[in-house]
């Protein structure tokens, strides 16, 4: 018989020693880690203590607030449009005379506008007017000049129904006593007016007469 023959087959058993200082190593690591963890307890105690000492709050959603109520705007009430009226029309206004000096230092006023009166007027009674009128060379007075005196009077003329200055006032100063007084003067006896008409006829007439004492004049 040969060796092949008489050979029985090995089955392979565990090492009974190799087991128990497997098992003595564990047994030794879990007492180690026991060991270890014990000063750990207290503080994972306290640490989820402190977690759940935390207070816990909770978020209240904010009320919606409801939108502007819509304001329905009305018009005003649009103005009623007055009728249509005809507009009357205006009569033209007259332009004012230009009023011119002459060489002699006196200004003449512009040519006589008849002053035409109703019928039921009364004539007799002084009319507003615009009178031609001829003057005298205006003399200045010695003591006006010698002062170096000047300025313009506004007088108001009464004129008969020949054209003679009866009355005159003084209606604007020139701004002394004295040219003032020489010019009433100077035109209530030397001055001839054109007479003012009504209805053809010649009346008494009140008229403004400007009189101007200028140096460079003379």
């Amino acid at each position: 018989m040969s060796s092949a023959s008489l050979a029985v087959p090995r089955h392979a058993h565990p090492d009974s020693v190799r087991i128990a200082a497997l098992s003595a190593a564990i047994a030794l690591n879990l007492a180690a880690l026991a060991v270890l963890m014990r000063p750990m307890a207290p503080a994972l105690v306290e640490q989820v203590q402190r977690v759940s000492a935390i207070p816990i709050s909770w978020i209240t959603p904010k009320k919606e607030v409801p939108p502007p109520p819509i304001i329905d705007l009305k018009k005003p009430p649009q103005p009623k449009t007055p009728p249509h009226t005809q507009a009357v029309p205006r009569p033209e206004p007259v332009p004012a005379p230009v009023l011119t000096t002459s060489d002699d230092g006196t200004v003449p006023a512009p040519p006589a506008t008849p002053t035409l009166a109703p019928p039921n007027v009364d004539t007799s009674a002084p009319v507003e007017a615009t009178l031609a009128y001829r003057a005298t060379p205006l003399k200045y007075p010695p003591q006006a000049l010698h002062s170096r005196l000047q300025g313009q009077v506004i007088l108001k003329v009464l004129v008969d129904e020949s054209g003679v200055p009866q009355e005159v006032t003084i209606e604007q100063s020139s701004g002394s006593s004295l040219l003032d007084r020489s010019a009433r003067d100077q035109v209530l006896k030397g001055w001839k007016f054109e007479p003012a008409m009504v209805n053809g006829h010649a009346v008494r007439a009140w008229a403004r007469v400007p009189v101007t004492f200028n140096l460079n004049e003379l």
